[in-house]
């Protein structure tokens, strides 16, 4: 029998995320057999911070370019890796159930975020998590950090940084949430719209893939990204302007939480919203209009002017 070729980034954390949506897929269909291809990107090779590259989808176009061409059947991605404007060849076919959404701090003493000393070197990858920090502990020494999720923890163990900020469901994923120091909730330190959620995506025509994918899909993940989705595409965020989202459902009502920071940090916009979970882009389109209405527009330009600056230095 023919095995569906399923393309993904090569990094640990890809291959995890790929064997378990495979290890569900496998268990609803023990007949098939899957053989999964790694594929480079630009986001692989490129190890500049990531808000000083003006591009959309460096971790999943190569990877999706392999889908549309027919070298793979279907990709394993990490949700907020995918652009909101996906090919039209392209669907998003398949949310398994979302992992933790949260953010939570690593380092190897201990220490919670009150309690590392001023001016303490902390790493992140994303101006989100940045301007949170700040925020939080403007004494603190905040530096962009690169490389896979175990590099990043290294560079605390080997005393480059003293501290980072990741993705929980990362580190969980690939068997390092022993690392763990500190859970930050999501309506102090909210995450990236998508945080934690994988996204299987294959070709829009192929209804039988899509029919089998369908198999392991989760509704309630499926709603509360779909609601933060919306939510970006109108607000038009990204890795260069920091916005936060996340849905929570309780039974049939959804609750998005949205923040947006300015690039000096003084300002924060800050929106609550609860609709129905059976209408989740209707939800996040609203909060984008509040959003929008408070001001968020502004802010985004503000930070297209700091990183065009800051791209002028390097």
């Amino acid at each position: 029998m023919k095995a569906i070729r399923v393309g993904t980034r090569g990094s640990r954390l890809a291959i995890a995320q790929t064997e378990i949506a495979l290890a569900a897929l496998r268990k609803a269909n023990p007949s098939v057999r899957f053989e999964v291809v790694t594929i480079s990107t630009k986001g692989d090779v490129d190890k500049r911070p990531l808000f000083t590259m003006d591009e959309k989808g460096i971790f999943e176009k190569e990877v999706n370019e392999a889908v549309k061409k027919g070298q793979v059947d279907f990709a394993v991605h990490s949700l907020k890796d995918i652009p909101s404007d996906l090919s039209d060849d392209l669907v998003v076919a398949c949310i398994p159930k979302r992992a933790s959404p949260n953010d939570v701090l690593v380092n190897d003493k201990g220490r919670k975020l009150e309690e590392l000393a001023s001016g303490s070197k902390v790493g992140t990858s994303s101006l989100r998590r940045a301007v949170q920090l700040m925020k939080l502990r403007p004494d603190l020494n905040v530096k962009p950090i690169r490389g896979n999720v175990e590099t990043r923890v290294k560079k605390v163990i080997s005393g480059e940084y003293d501290a980072v900020v990741l993705a929980e469901a990362g580190l969980t994923r690939i068997g390092m949430k022993d690392v763990i120091v500190e859970r930050f909730g999501v309506r102090e330190f909210v995450p990236a719209p998508g945080q934690g959620a994988i996204a299987i995506v294959c070709r829009k025509d192929d209804k039988s893939l899509i029919d089998m994918l369908r198999q392991i899909e989760d509704s309630r993940s499926r709603a509360e990204v779909m609601a933060e989705r919306a939510l970006i595409k109108k607000v038009e965020g990204g890795c260069r302007f920091p916005l936060g989202a996340v849905a929570v459902t309780n039974k049939d009502k959804m609750t998005l939480y949205a923040s947006v920071f300015s690039a000096d940090g003084e300002q924060n916009i800050k929106v609550k919203k609860i609709g129905s979970a059976a209408s989740p882009e209707k939800l996040g389109t609203k909060v984008a209009d509040m959003l929008v209405k408070e001001g968020a527009m502004e802010m985004a330009e503000g930070w297209r002017r700091a990183v065009e600056e800051w791209n002028n230095r390097l």
